[in-house]
């Protein structure tokens, strides 16, 4: 492997290459996953409908993550 391709610590996150991930920044990201779903069934029909949707739900492609 060359020197050029070893990834260094003091590199931010979303500077790194795609496969080498902190275990930090791979929480974060798994913590934003489970965030961006729909809104469960049930809890719309606690709210009696006043809440329909997910308003933080996000597309992978339209709008990403500031980390």
């Amino acid at each position: 492997m060359a020197a050029g391709n070893l990834v260094r610590p003091e590199q931010a996150p979303s500077q790194l290459p795609g496969a080498h991930k902190t275990l930090r920044f791979k929480t974060k990201l798994g913590k934003k996953q489970k965030q961006n779903r729909t809104l469960p069934y049930w809890a719309r029909l606690r709210t009696g409908n006043r809440i329909r949707y997910n308003a933080k739900r996000r597309h992978w492609r339209r709008t990403k993550l500031k980390l």
